[in-house]
């Protein structure tokens, strides 16, 4: 697994490592109605489960165009675009059977892995609202860490992995943040413990730098890699080409 940037060095990152521009791309009619895949249950929407590669997917598993997302829940970057993308996505492409949304956690920060974790074991259902809730709260939890003392930072320096994902969530409020959400504390912190747990979501930012993932957030549609569309307006364009 790639290294994951210290936790000093957490206080000073603001960007995500995306390379890519997020330049607007010409073309689609992003007002025209897609054409509707009847949903058994009534909501594509409401359909959501863990993949075999690690991810969790919303909506039509024979979807004819396939969207996966790597993000960090650190990743500022990722932040915008969840604010920006989710509604639509869920609302218009999702809901219609057109298209299938799957987020795969990469770890790019040492607030990933715990934040991962805890995700991975509220289940399928709850994932993509306590994701957006996440990032929706990033600015309070990352300002906690922002405020650590240099000697608390140097303690984290010194433990090891498990250790540090733990106390990671802990010094951010996150282990508050999901007991707000109904994780009972014994829960939390077994998975917290879990070292398979652990191996699980590094196990997916390694295939997703296999896939040539070099930044959050980075964008499959149908297997391929989407240059330059780390923004909601630079990937709705292509998205509804393929549609189209």
């Amino acid at each position: 697994m790639r290294l994951l940037i210290s936790a000093t060095m957490l206080l000073l990152v603001a960007a995500c490592g995306s390379d890519q521009s997020g330049n607007e791309v010409a073309g689609g009619n992003s007002s025209a109605p897609l054409p509707q895949i009847q949903a058994p249950n009534g909501d594509w929407t409401q359909t959501v489960v863990e993949t075999a590669e690690g991810g969790f997917r919303m909506g039509n598993p024979d979807a004819p165009v396939k969207l996966v997302e790597y993000g960090s829940f650190t990743c500022g970057h990722c932040a915008v675009f969840t604010e920006e993308a989710s509604a639509p996505l869920r609302d218009t492409y999702v809901k219609s059977g057109q298209v299938s949304w799957e987020f795969r956690p990469y770890l790019l920060f040492p607030t990933d892995p715990g934040l991962s974790m805890l995700l991975r074991c509220q289940g399928a259902g709850p994932f993509f609202r306590l994701t957006e809730q996440l990032y929706a709260d990033q600015p309070n939890w990352m300002a906690r860490l922002q405020a650590l003392p240099p000697e608390q930072l140097q303690q984290l320096e010194g433990l090891s992995p498990q250790d540090k994902t733990e106390a990671l969530v802990r010094a951010a409020g996150l282990d508050q943040f999901f007991r707000q959400r109904g994780m009972p504390e014994a829960k939390l912190n077994s998975c917290l413990s879990d070292p398979e747990g652990l191996q699980k979501v590094a196990a997916i930012t390694e295939q997703g730098n296999k896939d040539g993932v070099t930044g959050t957030p980075s964008f499959f549609i149908n297997g391929k890699i989407v240059e330059n569309a780390s923004s909601w307006a630079a990937l709705e364009p292509k998205l509804r080409q393929a549609v189209q």
